[in-house]
């Protein structure tokens, strides 16, 4: 199946654009060491994101970031690629959060994301849901999260 091109710019997006089945792919967003212990002592203040020498004692061998921290990257990628910036209503919630491999210093994260499911509301007929999975990669290619996410559309057409 060819995957369908979203319009261009998220501007002219809405619910009718997001075809179940199609899968898109968007990067880059870097991440330092600085940055990952300036999110985690506001957010996250646990030794592996805040103390190199403790964390490099531990599990992980170094710094690794908050897990809120990537899904705040990720959502960076989703905002800037991805999601309409017009016909954006809410997102009542995401399920089946996963953390896989952690997001270290130097990191580089893309994301691919498939359209799963696209309904349109019953009650409220100038919206949709669409249902989608969304996977964050790193430089080598290794699967580091995972999220299914929900995004209620408004539609271009209204029925």
């Amino acid at each position: 199946m060819t995957t369908p091109a979203l319009p261009p710019s998220p501007d002219d997006r809405h619910f009718e654009d997001y075809v179940p089945g199609a899968t898109y792919e968007y990067g880059s967003i870097s991440v330092s060491e600085p940055e990952i212990i300036e999110f985690a002592k506001q957010f996250d203040p646990q030794a592996m994101h805040i103390d190199p020498r403790a964390a490099a004692r531990g599990m992980f061998g170094g710094i690794i970031a908050s897990g809120w921290h990537s899904v705040g990257l990720m959502m960076r990628l989703l905002v800037d690629h991805f999601l309409p910036t017009k016909a954006t209503v809410v997102s009542p919630g995401v399920d089946e959060l996963r953390w896989i491999v952690p997001v270290r210093p130097g990191d580089t994260l893309r994301i691919r994301v498939n359209v799963v499911d696209a309904t349109r509301s019953r009650s409220k007929p100038d919206r949709g849901t669409i249902r989608s999975f969304t996977e964050m990669f790193n430089q080598k290619d290794e699967l580091v999260m995972t999220l299914k996410g929900l995004h209620i559309f408004r539609l271009r057409q209204p029925s």
